[in-house]
């Protein structure tokens, strides 16, 4: 049964990829669909960012995970370089650990 629904999930993504490949280049070159390409990695990224720290299992979680997201949110607004904002994420969330 799972080996089906594997299979039938790579069929899907190859038929999915095809049908991308295939269409006329009029329709990517439309504004909408140029501005909805751009989107759709902004929107997945923040939605797995939202899943690893809010959630832990099965169940909604606030830990000191929310506090490094609010520290890195911080730091994005301020303009600050990417790998302050990620160590400094790091260091918040451990802190919070550890208190």
């Amino acid at each position: 049964m799972m080996w089906t629904a594997i299979l039938l999930a790579c069929v899907g993504c190859y038929v999915l990829k095809l049908a991308g490949l295939s269409l006329p280049e009029r329709v990517l070159s439309h504004p909408t669909v140029e501005r909805v390409a751009d989107l759709i990695p902004v929107a997945l990224l923040a939605a797995l960012v939202a899943v690893q720290v809010f959630s832990d299992g099965t169940t909604l979680t606030l830990d000191a995970r929310v506090l490094g997201l609010g520290f890195a949110v911080v730091a994005l607004l301020l303009r600050m370089p990417f790998l302050v904002v990620v160590v400094g994420a790091s260091v918040v969330a451990a802190l919070a650990r550890l208190v």
